[in-house]
């Protein structure tokens, strides 16, 4: 059976969610292999609307078993808020797995976070201040704390006071904070133990004993390709890996496991917080798109900012990925345009270039070469079938297939779970 992942192909917000939930019951593991709470998954259930931020999507689908793997940074809060939240809704969160090597957010990451982003400025990066980034810098220090630090006490508040040692004297010499105190950090964390307790596992052997039994693992990044930490807009990106390779190294399972790549793509592009946007729009298109599509952001509700889709981003996130199908999403909300402009190329400095450029302030300064599309007014929500959308809808489909780099093999016509147009088998 198949290790399948899904990634975003631009800058996060496509609806991974929702191409997780259209693989449903076919599925018996989904794994969040990178990131936190910084991102969001809103998935719509019939009238019932989820919207999930630490949690992978699959704790929604009955007999399937969610699990956060080592490459996750988890924010026990987050975690207990949004487990009593879909327990209150009577949804079934005991079969939640965690891994032991999981690395915890502290009450010092998330306040060196904001702090650290106010004092940078007008050079800001555009965090969502929750600690993710602080978090990975202490993994990669060593000094970080791991869910398995939790069951012992001794290690943990050694672990704890080493951390503060230093950032203590950053946050009252630099930033004219208070420092935190190790008892404080120390009690809240062992609060969480009696709820880890049943869900901390070796998530690496659970995985693989699922491959070895033939089960379905679905791999779900959290961002996407284009904030990637090596392979996105740095500095603007992330501070894990949001693409294919990440999903190895964050969950425990070999590169070889994946059968396939799902990237998801919105029918048009859009981003949250600082850097290069091609294709952002500043007029009325831009607004229309805005207010169309709900483009704000599930975790922080930010308002995203919007532009037309971008076929060499689309190829760039193909390429690093290794997609084997792209799943179209909100195409409805191009309804009632009279002409949909798409970015085939850049202009920069007078140069053409049909790739992303190959450094980041050439893609700062790209202009895009846009081809323009005829629109429709018909109203896409009932299409059920390829046969069922307007012959423009159509021809736009399959223009950006032409020049994205992989096949579109299902597109979404709508926010509920059903409205979903299925070109081909994802699992196929």
């Amino acid at each position: 059976m198949p290790a399948v992942l899904i990634t975003g192909a631009q800058w996060g917000d496509e609806g991974k969610g929702r191409a997780t939930d259209l693989l449903g019951s076919r599925v018996d593991y989904v794994v969040k292999f990178n990131g936190g709470n910084n991102a969001g998954h809103t998935v719509v259930v019939g009238s019932e609307k989820y919207a999930l931020h630490l949690l992978p999507s699959g704790i929604l689908t009955p007999g399937v078993t969610p699990v956060i793997s080592n490459g996750v940074v988890v924010d026990l809060e987050v975690l207990r808020g949004e487990l009593e939240a879909l327990g209150g809704r009577g949804v079934d969160v005991s079969r939640l797995k965690v891994s032991a090597n999981a690395h915890v957010i502290t009450a010092y990451h998330r306040t060196l976070d904001k702090v650290t982003e106010r004092f940078l400025g007008k050079r800001q990066i555009g965090t969502t201040g929750r600690g993710i980034g602080p978090a990975y810098a202490d993994k990669i220090n060593r000094v970080g704390i791991r869910i398995q630090d939790i069951f012992d006490e001794g290690i943990l508040r050694q672990k704890v006071e080493a951390a503060l040692d230093f950032k203590n004297q950053v946050l009252v010499k630099i930033y004219n904070r208070r420092a935190i105190s190790a008892d404080e950090v120390v009690e809240d964390l062992l609060g969480y133990r009696e709820m880890l307790e049943p869900m901390v596992c070796d998530t690496g052997l659970l995985l693989h004993e699922a491959m070895q039994a033939e089960k379905t693992v679905l791999f779900e990044a959290g961002q996407a390709t284009m904030l990637d930490i090596d392979h996105g807009t740095y500095p603007f990106v992330t501070s894990s890996n949001a693409t294919a390779g990440g999903a190895s190294t964050g969950s425990g399972l070999p590169p070889h496991a994946l059968d396939r790549v799902i990237s998801v793509i919105k029918a048009y592009t859009t981003r949250v917080g600082a850097g290069p946007f091609p294709t952002e729009l500043f007029d009325e298109s831009g607004e229309y798109l805005r207010k169309q599509g709900f483009e704000f952001g599930t975790t922080t509700g930010r308002p995203r900012r919007c532009g037309w889709y971008d076929a060499p981003m689309a190829r760039y996130a193909a390429r690093i990925n290794g997609v084997t199908d792209f799943v179209l999403t909100k195409l409805d909300v191009l309804s009632g345009l009279e002409t949909i402009p798409v970015c085939v190329a850049y202009d920069v400095n007078g140069v053409r270039h049909d790739e992303m450029p190959v450094n980041q302030s050439d893609f700062h300064h790209a202009k895009p070469i846009y081809e323009e599309f005829p629109g429709w007014n018909e109203d896409i929500s009932g299409a059920r079938r390829f046969e069922d959308l307007p012959k423009n809808a159509q021809d736009y489909i399959v223009a950006l297939e032409g020049m994205s780099g992989s096949r579109i093999s299902a597109v979404g016509v709508g926010p509920e779970r059903e409205q979903v147009v299925v070109l081909h088998d994802l699992l196929g």
